[in-house]
């Protein structure tokens, strides 16, 4: 059996963006960690509608591209596109392993996997945190100068921890159609 390279964490975790309160990775991400062309990747989806409902792959807007590639500060652009690129959803990525029928395909959606189960574990104890800090200041008395700046303290880091910023705009789920035309 031939080993095959799989693309390190720190990569993987850095192509997970948040997009309508999801975590997603993006067509163009997804083709690169495959090693397929994004008009294969593309494609294959295309080819099986039935696997790829809205709420595991949708196409951002405009408005959601532009804030994407505002927050996104990498080496490579994601323009020069001809259409908005396919957000998949974890559900969806884990939905590519079946269309995408590669050893590598296989290998890559573990990883991908793992860091999505890694993303959620470091929001959730951020927001146990956030939850233990909210019953210590309601313990200490909040005219207590000392308590105070440490609380100030404690949520200004918090806050520059965060690592969930906001795109696009909620949808009512009448409204959701399926654009990949």
């Amino acid at each position: 059996m031939t080993r095959i390279n799989v693309t390190p964490h720190q990569k993987i975790g850095r192509s997970i963006h948040f997009v309508r309160d999801q975590q997603v990775l993006l067509d163009e991400d997804l083709a690169e960690l495959y090693e397929v062309p994004v008009k294969a990747l593309n494609q294959a989806t295309r080819r099986n509608p039935e696997r790829f409902p809205s709420d595991f792959m949708f196409q951002l807007t405009k408005q959601e591209f532009a804030n994407l590639k505002s927050l996104v500060v990498t080496s490579r652009s994601h323009g020069g596109r001809r259409y908005l690129p396919f957000a998949f959803t974890e559900e969806g990525i884990a939905m590519l392993s079946s269309v995408l029928r590669s050893p590598r395909a296989a290998r890559v959606n573990v990883e991908i996997m793992r860091a999505f189960v890694r993303m959620r574990v470091l929001i959730a104890s951020n927001d146990e945190l956030r939850r233990k800090l909210d019953e210590l200041e309601k313990k200490y008395d909040k005219h207590d100068q000392q308590f105070a700046g440490v609380f100030a303290a404690i949520r200004a880091l918090m806050k520059a921890g965060d690592h969930k910023p906001t795109l696009g705009f909620a949808r009512d789920k009448d409204d959701e159609k399926d654009k990949r035309g």
